[in-house]
């Protein structure tokens, strides 16, 4: 299976064939899965969160299960702090797939029951990290990615420069 070059750094995945399907190993879920579009995307940018920003594998969720008006949805990743509370939801999408305003009411909808104060939409080729003032109450998108330490202290979206993460 052929992917789609990302605008991410490129990292060496796990792959098996397995009944005429191609798998990738997932550090965060430890085990094998589907390898889907929206999966390449996914596995690039943990990675890139991990291996550049910083990002403790142990405090990344995958798939992590969550109640939206009674109905059961799945955020392609949630990033915790060190206390556990939930800090970040990662909507991942396919490159082929465009970032839009309803991706990001989706995320948005994911976020009701946690509040967390960072959401991020990426699709492999564009990636937007958004920032929420809660006393403003309103979100803010950030033109830098924050790395762990400064996700953790919440330093109010100003952010060392990191290499283009973001491309519109």
């Amino acid at each position: 299976m052929v992917m789609q070059k990302l605008m991410l750094p490129e990292f060496p995945l796990r792959l098996v064939r397995q009944s005429g399907k191609t798998l990738v190993f997932d550090e965060f879920r430890k085990r094998f899965v589907v390898l889907t579009p929206e999966e390449w995307v996914r596995q690039h940018f943990l990675h890139w969160l991990k291996e550049y920003k910083g990002y403790p594998a142990g405090l990344i969720a995958v798939e992590a299960s969550l109640k939206v008006h009674r109905l059961e949805r799945r955020a392609d990743a949630i990033v915790y702090g060190m206390s556990g509370s939930p800090l970040m939801i990662i909507e991942c999408k396919a490159a082929g797939i465009g970032v839009t305003g309803e991706v990001f009411d989706q995320v948005a909808r994911y976020n009701l029951p946690f509040g967390v104060p960072y959401l991020v939409v990426t699709n492999g080729l564009a990636h937007y990290c958004c920032r929420r003032d809660a006393a403003a109450g309103n979100w803010t998108f950030l033109d830098e990615f924050p790395d762990f330490d400064a996700l953790s202290a919440d330093v109010g979206g100003h952010f060392p420069q990191s290499p283009s993460w973001r491309n519109e």
